[in-house]
């Protein structure tokens, strides 16, 4: 467990992993210096000095001590639930062990199925933070910021941070749960500098532009399956945070009803309009969901 937010910088499972920030800067240099209108707000001092900035940099070391201290202790692990699924299959069915298939094919089709249940995992909690009343008041921290940089990432209230770890335990823990009944132990994933192959591919090409001002568009064709840093960037603004839900893959909004192009929204403006008041403070953002649900029911 990493003890430390710098850490982030060392891990490949982290957003923030040098080699994601790297190639995330070199993107953003080429896009510049393809649309050099955008280099003035980019590279502005209003951009990086706005309050809403500040307070997402601030918000970062506070959230990661919050994290350590109280999400972390009360989580149960991936671990745990795929040693539950696992009794679970061997108590309601006979042992199929399945033999005689390649292992590289075994390792490929875990790595790939890790990946695509995460990613429809994380979809649904996603909308569901935006549908739920309750979970909407938590989520609004993450949409309070006005601007928006690679930290806006972390800008999510524990209780959100709580869900989404017991998000990735249940769902990775089931898949491995799963293939450890059919395929046995021996079990790996594909991993890039230590990181899911799938997962480092998809930092590697821009996933910290999502936060950030850099409108990276992807062609209407590969938008319809993979989200864009633009896509995400409409899924923060005012008039369209209940479009494009997805993480990495754009096919969940397509099946389901949530996809907005790049092309079809034309300017936007980020934050919650006259509630963004209520969030600008780093005791705001922790403790405005609670009154705001106290209201709700009082």
């Amino acid at each position: 467990m990493e003890l430390l937010p710098f850490a982030s910088f060392l891990n490949p499972d982290k957003r923030l992993f040098w080699v994601y920030m790297l190639s995330s800067l070199f993107i953003a240099g080429v896009y510049l210096l393809l649309y050099k209108k955008e280099a003035r707000l980019n590279l502005s001092k209003k951009l990086w000095l706005h309050k809403s900035a500040q307070l997402d940099y601030l918000y970062f070391f506070v959230n990661y001590s919050l994290k350590v201290a109280i999400v972390l202790p009360v989580l149960f692990g991936a671990k745990e639930v795929a040693l539950l699924t696992n009794r679970a299959l061997f108590s309601f069915f006979d042992y199929n062990l399945i033999t005689g298939v390649n292992y590289q094919l075994i390792v490929l089709l875990y790595t790939l199925t890790l990946f695509v249940v995460s990613d429809f995992t994380r979809y649904w909690l996603h909308r569901f933070l935006h549908t739920v009343p309750l979970l909407w008041e938590f989520h609004k921290v993450h949409h309070s910021a006005k601007v928006l940089n690679p930290l806006t990432f972390y800008r999510v209230h524990p209780v959100e941070n709580l869900l989404f770890g017991l998000r990735y335990s249940v769902s990775i823990g089931v898949v491995t749960g799963v293939f450890i009944y059919f395929f046995g132990g021996a079990i790996s994933v594909v991993e890039i500098l230590g990181a899911s192959a799938f997962v480092f591919i998809f930092s590697l090409f821009g996933s910290n532009l999502r936060h950030s001002h850099i409108k990276l568009v992807y062609p209407k064709q590969l938008e319809k399956f993979f989200i864009s840093p633009r896509q995400h960037q409409i899924h923060h603004s005012r008039s369209h945070y209940n479009k494009n839900y997805g993480g990495y893959l754009a096919i969940w909004d397509s099946l389901f009803g949530s996809l907005c192009f790049s092309k079809d929204v034309g300017k936007i403006h980020f934050g919650l309009g006259e509630e963004e008041k209520r969030f600008s403070s780093v005791y705001q953002l922790l403790i405005t969901p609670f009154i705001n649900l106290s209201r709700r029911f009082v």
